[in-house]
């Protein structure tokens, strides 16, 4: 049984929670968050007990495994400070919003073995990876092209947004890390944006509209689509087209019935609303992947270095709106 402390108990923290419940062999002991009710309410809905001291709850030697899920600009230091205490860690995106942070954090954690795992959920979806398996396998000969598209609902309010990074850093990256995932390392990153849902977020110096085009070190390119808004709701869908073969994933929706009048044709019921209900498997995919990683001592993936090279891809897309080009990424050695 492996013994969780969730640091963070907002809206990502309760799914986390839910995971950890959810899994045979895992248990919450500790949750904490700065706001005392938000850390007793998930330990009254989901197990353990509520805190808010972070010292008490890393020093506990009950304690196996923390899963960061607080506010952005904490990850680093809570990161940081359970590695060193000896602490397995899930870290929701990004690490940071700042690269050099992010690099600085890997150099005080490196020397001490650590077991990072950095939450880009999506590659625990079981359509995605099945595609990526298959991909993988060479089903659709060599993979040349790979289109992602993601939609929210609707856009966040202000005062989120104020404080997410912006669109690529917030909501693309987790596009940026599928592409990854199918492409390998990404040589090439042009992005193009616009504001066309609403003036806050263009007040606010971000975009609501983008499309990026990627290049992976082999040659194949990728297209990512994102909209802060979608009138039909959550839009997740993927296109891998290869030399010989195309496969896709549409999106998802609460069953399979379709409706046929005079009226209309097709008719169905509307998509899975949003990421807690689309993505629940994946999150708990991804929990059983960790605790599995952490038992066996092995690597869990994506791990530091992928939330790594999402952010610098983040960055690089960032660099291209401004300057209007084409932005070179340097190939690993």
């Amino acid at each position: 049984m492996l013994r969780f402390a969730l640091l963070g108990c907002g809206r990502i923290g309760r799914v986390h929670a839910d995971s950890v419940a959810y899994h045979p062999r895992a248990e919450l002991v500790w949750a904490y968050d700065p706001f005392e009710s938000a850390a007793r309410d998930v330990a009254a809905t989901y197990g353990g007990t509520p805190g808010t001291d972070v010292d008490t709850i890393l020093a506990d030697p009950g304690v196996d495994a923390v899963i960061v899920a607080s506010s952005t600009p904490t990850h680093v230091d809570l990161l940081q400070r359970a590695v060193l205490v000896g602490k397995a860690v899930l870290c929701e995106k990004p690490i940071d919003l700042d690269l050099a942070r992010v690099d600085a954090c890997w150099e005080q954690i490196a020397g001490a073995n650590p077991q990072v795992m950095v939450g880009f959920n999506r590659r625990f979806d079981p359509s995605f990876k099945a595609v990526r398996e298959r991909v993988a396998a060479g089903d659709l000969g060599r993979l040349e092209q790979l289109i992602i598209t993601s939609r929210d609902p609707a856009p966040a309010p202000a005062e989120y947004l104020a404080a997410s990074g912006g669109l690529f850093r917030d909501m693309t990256i987790h596009d940026f890390d599928m592409a990854r995932f199918f492409l390998g390392d990404v040589v090439e990153v042009q992005a193009m944006g616009a504001n066309l849902v609403a003036d806050y977020i263009a007040d606010l110096g971000d975009i609501d509209s983008s499309v990026v085009v990627l290049r992976g070190v082999d040659g194949a390119l990728c297209q990512i689509v994102n909209s802060r808004r979608c009138t039909f709701g959550y839009d997740q869908r993927l296109e891998a087209f290869g030399s010989t073969a195309m496969l896709t994933v549409d999106n998802l929706r609460p069953d399979g019935v379709r409706r046929f009048a005079a009226d209309e044709t097709e008719a169905a019921a509307p998509y899975l609303n949003f990421f807690l209900d689309r993505y629940t498997p994946a999150y708990r995919a991804e929990l059983d992947h960790f605790i599995t990683s952490v038992e066996n001592g092995t690597p869990p993936s994506p791990g530091y270095a992928d939330g790594r090279a999402a952010l610098a891809l983040a960055d690089a897309a960032n660099e291209s709106l401004r300057a209007g080009r084409i932005v070179k990424l340097p190939m690993r050695a």
